[in-house]
């Protein structure tokens, strides 16, 4: 399932994306120069109490790629899940899931994960790729927090997602 056939990788990078941020499409490009496919999947995570359902979630990651894509030509799949990040691993056959740091905080817990993860299946690697500097202070947390109070989000997220972000909490 998670074996690499033919030297074909497939990555995976997983996330929230409550709301994609310019940080997430950093790392997304960066990670999609990396393997022959990506999938980008959109976690349900209600535990978070997201700002936008995950349908929409899924529909705005999409629609932000869509000029990547179209400038590289890089296979990129968009896909919702509520399963166990391995076991959504299996399912699109990725070999490799993404991780993106920002700050010494994240590598805390994105090393714990990492080890859960190796620990449920050990043919699947996971890659850390540290946040460019521009994006290492930048959260979604941050993004909806800065929306609400009125300030001004457009350093962070792309157009589509800001309008949208802004519509969700009542300024747009």
């Amino acid at each position: 399932m998670s074996e690499v056939i033919g030297g074909f990788r497939v990555g995976l990078y997983p996330g929230t994306f409550d709301p994609i941020t310019n940080g997430h499409l950093d790392i997304i490009a960066r990670a999609a120069r990396m393997f022959d496919r990506l999938v980008v999947g959109v976690a349900e995570n209600i535990g978070k109490f997201p700002l936008f359902p995950i349908a929409e979630r899924v529909a705005l990651v999409e629609a932000e790629l869509q000029a990547l894509i179209e400038r590289t030509g890089v296979s990129i799949e968009v896909r919702p899940f509520n399963s166990l990040l391995i076991q959504f691993a299996h399912a699109v056959d990725a070999n490799v899931i993404v991780r993106g740091l920002r700050a010494v905080s994240d590598f805390d817990y994105e090393f714990q994960m990492a080890g859960m993860n190796y620990r449920l299946d050990s043919n699947i690697e996971t890659v850390f790729l540290m946040a460019s500097e521009h994006h290492q202070f930048i959260s979604s947390r941050f993004v909806k927090d800065i929306a609400q109070l009125g300030g001004d989000i457009s350093s962070f997220v792309p157009a589509l997602t800001m309008e949208r972000t802004l519509a969700r909490v009542g300024r747009g």
